[in-house]
């Protein structure tokens, strides 16, 4: 499928030129594409993918690498992998992180909220659950699976990163748990590595977005890491323009 990826933005690249692209490739072919109105400015491309086959994928074409959320150390060795990948294409890519939000005014409470998820959980739904994961072939997937090992019993696997969520859901499966200062830490540990986006969502989707917006965003902002982002896309700064290691400012975004 990354191959087939590969190819395809290739192609997409080629037809958002301006002008005529031919491509002969495995999986496709075009003679002269091209787009009526090329884009302007180019939709930014996001990327994820923790395979070996990915890796150059992402390297080649992504502007922004997103990672799904674990440790920080772990993060830290995806980052320089990219990254090594990148500077090999003669490129920069900019990286993200996908988590989930539990920010509340305490960390008890928070850690309340977190618990409180998976009450009406029993065993044999969470074996289901993981069952189905592990027949993944993603290696995302599998590395998510691996932080909590399907147990229940210790899924603080890093200082307020919590891997709850990844009992019985796909995907993006830790969430960043405690107060409104905890959470910010975290966050703002990750942009020292060169995170710069950060996808965040929780349950339920609206109340933990109005949390973390009245919560952590003024942290952040008195921090002078960000502040909240307007329609446009573009971050507003308060006091010193924050950047990660490449000099982009920290950008916080909603996902599901």
């Amino acid at each position: 499928r990354y191959a087939r990826t590969d190819e395809f933005l290739s192609v997409v690249r080629g037809a958002w030129s301006g002008s005529p692209y031919d491509f002969t490739g495995e999986h496709y072919r075009v003679d002269g594409a091209l787009t009526a109105l090329p884009p302007d400015p180019l939709p930014q491309i996001f990327f994820g993918g923790s395979s070996p086959a990915a890796g150059p994928v992402a390297a080649r074409h992504s502007d922004v690498y997103l990672t799904w959320g674990e440790p920080a150390a772990q993060v830290k060795e995806k980052i320089d992998w990219i990254r090594s990948l990148a500077e090999a294409e003669g490129r920069t890519v900019r990286f993200g992180i996908r988590l989930h939000s539990i920010s509340r005014d305490s960390s008890a409470e928070a850690w309340r909220v977190a618990n409180r998820l998976l009450d009406d959980l029993d065993p044999e739904t969470i074996a289901a659950a993981q069952q189905a994961l592990g027949r993944s072939e993603s290696v995302g997937q599998q590395r998510m699976l691996a932080l909590h090992g399907g147990s229940r019993d210790k899924l603080e696997i890093a200082p307020n990163l919590w891997a709850g969520v990844g009992l019985v859901r796909g995907g993006a499966g830790t969430a960043l748990v405690g107060s409104h200062t905890e959470v910010a830490d975290r966050i703002e540990e990750y942009h020292a590595l060169g995170v710069e986006h950060f996808v965040l969502s929780g349950y339920p989707h609206l109340e933990e977005a109005y949390w973390f917006g009245e919560g952590v965003i003024p942290e952040l902002v008195a921090r002078g890491l960000t502040g909240e982002v307007p329609r446009t896309g573009r971050p507003l700064t308060n006091g010193r323009p924050a950047s990660a290691p490449g000099g982009a400012p920290l950008l916080v975004a909603g996902g599901r």
